[in-house]
């Protein structure tokens, strides 16, 4: 006798196993699954706790407490719980803006939480570079990871709109926002439905001045990204990290929400939202220059 035909089964049912005939989420099961190596302590997006504490110890700190003196305004904006999505500007070689946002939050805020970094993929022809980025908090810039960290998992995500055009940008050309692309970050928070907090930096702009584009060393070395700093490529790979000592402010602003669902549709309204998010992080960081006294003292 024929056995009777199987239903294939969702993948919601495939991500279950059952017990006592019920059906048991698989996160449920992964507590019982002995760890491969349980002192590497690694995250699913491959974060170390271990390399991340290391980096904060030995470099963040003191950029960001002694190098830097970063200031920061409006930390009270960033949300203490559920996911949110940080749109911040961007600039200079290696800009250090990502890893002194996430500093500030882990101690400025009342409620610290870790940030996730987006980069761009172009990042992985960096020798050495591409193994460090996901050990401390970095994930490749794909709508369907942000979803993910928004959505799934409640997590903040800090976005660079500018993407590389900001990172090549001419120290004439500081403190001008370029184009913020189609705006699929802003359709990833109305997805997710997660508040956008605008965030604006000053200071990196002086602290890693590009002042040219060498196109012949990009081609020869088949690296995407070699700019001319005032320490490279005169100091190797380690002038990138060559920062001045300019005085860093940030500045929270109060958060965009998105609380009605299928908002993201709407890609008139989504267009919409990424100028005005863009334009008032422009608007701000005049202001802020406009109340700086020095680059190097504040």
């Amino acid at each position: 006798m024929a056995e009777p035909t199987r239903t294939p089964l969702s993948l919601r049912e495939r991500r279950r196993e059952p017990r006592n005939g019920e059906l048991v989420p698989a996160e449920t099961l992964k507590a019982h699954l002995p760890g491969v190596e349980p002192d590497r302590r690694l995250n699913d997006w491959g974060r170390s706790e271990r390399i991340e504490g290391v980096f904060d110890a030995t470099l963040v700190e003191f950029f960001y407490r002694h190098w830097f003196r970063a200031e920061v305004e409006g930390i009270e904006n960033v949300p203490a719980t559920g996911g949110a999505l940080l749109v911040s500007n961007h600039s200079g070689a290696l800009p250090p803006d990502a890893a002194m946002i996430g500093k500030s939050i882990r101690e400025e805020h009342s409620h610290p939480r870790p940030l996730n970094i987006t980069i761009e993929h172009f990042f992985k022809g960096y020798p050495g570079f591409s193994m460090l980025v996901s050990k401390i908090g970095c994930v490749p810039a794909h709508p369907a990871n942000v979803h993910r960290l928004l959505f799934d998992e409640e997590q903040l995500v800090l976005v660079f709109p500018e993407g590389r055009r900001g990172t090549e940008k001419l120290y004439k050309d500081r403190y001008r926002l370029r184009r913020f692309g189609r705006g699929g970050f802003v359709e990833a928070a109305m997805r997710a439905r997660a508040p956008i907090v605008p965030v604006c930096v000053v200071g990196a702009e002086e602290a890693a001045p590009v002042f040219a584009q060498m196109a012949l060393f990009k081609r020869l070395t088949g690296l995407l990204y070699f700019p001319i700093t005032p320490t490279f490529p005169h100091f190797g790979l380690l002038g990138m990290l060559g920062y001045l000592p300019a005085k860093f402010r940030i500045r929270f602003l109060e958060p965009i929400r998105f609380d009605e669902e299928g908002m993201h549709e709407d890609k008139a309204l989504v267009q919409t939202v990424a100028h005005d998010i863009r334009a008032s992080i422009q608007e701000n960081l005049w202001d802020m220059l406009s109340r700086r006294r020095s680059v190097w003292f504040g």
